[in-house]
């Protein structure tokens, strides 16, 4: 097993004279950069920029009065369930928008907080129209996106595939022919695949 040569790191170590570093300080500063620029890499991008959500959810409670979960619903469903805000973000936001006036806590019939726009909302949303449309039309894309690469038929079709096995295993005994039968239907599935072009 090798060990670490401590020696080597530093800025007066191996590593520090290979890049070029002469000082604590630099190296320190160019340490961290480099770690930071790593973890942004990967990273997920952001779903929403600066003030979007405000403005999605805004634009959610203007079609009808909502309460906070069946408004992250909604954007799940928006983006294809390729997203979700979690209630740690949407619920502080509302309670922000509530102090903007921009949105009037109400109680439903069974005592639970819902949301309902107001004039300054209504007046925002003017404002905001063209944004708001961009913003949708991104959510729409990542949703396209992910029907797309995440193959939702084909998890249909795995599904289809497992609940006819399981009910063709149910009816057979073992050693019968059919349970090899359908041995040989799959690994022929699974081979006409692997050679899709």
């Amino acid at each position: 097993m090798r060990y670490a040569n401590y020696n080597d790191c530093g800025p007066r170590g191996r590593r520090g004279k290979q890049w070029g570093y002469m000082n604590g300080q630099k190296f320190a500063r160019a340490f961290a950069a480099a770690a930071f620029e790593g973890a942004k890499a990967k990273r997920r991008a952001r779903v929403f920029q600066r003030g979007e959500l405000r403005l999605v959810l805004l634009h959610l409670i203007s079609q009808e009065s909502r309460h906070g979960y069946d408004l992250i619903q909604q954007i799940e469903e928006l983006t294809g369930g390729h997203y979700a805000p979690s209630p740690g973000i949407v619920y502080p936001t509302l309670t922000l928008m509530a102090e903007m006036d921009l949105i009037a806590e109400q109680a439903d019939d069974g005592g639970k907080k819902i949301y309902a726009v107001t004039e300054a909302g209504t007046a925002l949303l003017a404002d905001e129209e063209k944004h708001i449309a961009t913003i949708l039309k991104r959510l729409e894309d990542i949703a396209e996106m992910d029907r797309a690469s995440d193959g939702a038929s084909i998890r249909r079709a795995t599904n289809n595939l497992k609940t006819a096995i399981r009910i063709r295993l149910a009816e057979e005994e073992k050693g019968s022919e059919r349970i090899l039968d359908v041995a040989a239907i799959i690994d022929e599935a699974a081979s006409k695949i692997e050679r899709l072009k």
